[in-house]
């Protein structure tokens, strides 16, 4: 997951500021890029490097750069609460106790009907998925499937409900409790 901060970092370089434009614009391939920004070939690349090493571009194997603009979103709910959960928020007894009856051995019995209930269930499995790795729809399935076979409607819930967002086939972790050191 890529930091507010960090973003606005990327977007302090201007050669970066352009590339970025050209994407937005449509360009997808190298040649594309160079010449919607108006970047030399050698800075493009270097500023399409980076961009793709930070999280906000990806490359396909056809050699076509697509700008992953649901970055923008996630950075700037980053360190806010999100959709009912929150960063480094405490447990209550109470809170453990929905999830506890609605997990039991490592599966999902049931999912609260009740929203407030089911963020928590869903904050809890939500924790499986590393924040800042990305996954492939297979092994987001992969990993619902030990708490229940239902994995089409898990993936549902998490992605409405802001735990995990997609873009082009693959998913990341954007919501739920985060341990923060102390």
């Amino acid at each position: 997951m890529i930091s507010a901060s960090k973003l606005v970092g990327l977007m302090a370089e201007a050669d970066r500021r352009r590339v970025v434009a050209a994407l937005i614009l449509s360009a997808g391939d190298l040649a594309h890029v160079v010449e919607a920004s108006g970047v030399e070939r050698r800075q493009a690349i270097n500023a399409l490097e980076r961009l793709s090493t930070a999280g906000l571009v990806e490359v396909g194997a056809d050699g076509i750069y697509v700008l992953l603009e649901e970055t923008f979103k996630i950075a700037a709910r980053a360190g806010h609460e999100t959709r009912g959960s929150a960063v480094g928020r405490p447990a209550s007894n109470g809170d453990v106790q929905v999830v506890e009856r609605s997990v039991v051995d490592g599966r999902l019995v049931h999912l609260p009907r009740k929203r407030s209930k089911r963020l928590l269930v869903l904050d809890h499995l939500a924790q499986v998925f590393e924040p800042g790795a990305r996954y492939s729809e297979r092994e987001v399935n992969t990993a619902l499937r030990a708490f229940d076979d239902d994995v089409a409607a898990l993936r549902r819930y998490l992605v409405d409900e802001g735990f995990l967002d997609r873009s082009g086939g693959s998913y990341w972790r954007s919501g739920g409790t985060v341990e923060t050191a102390s």
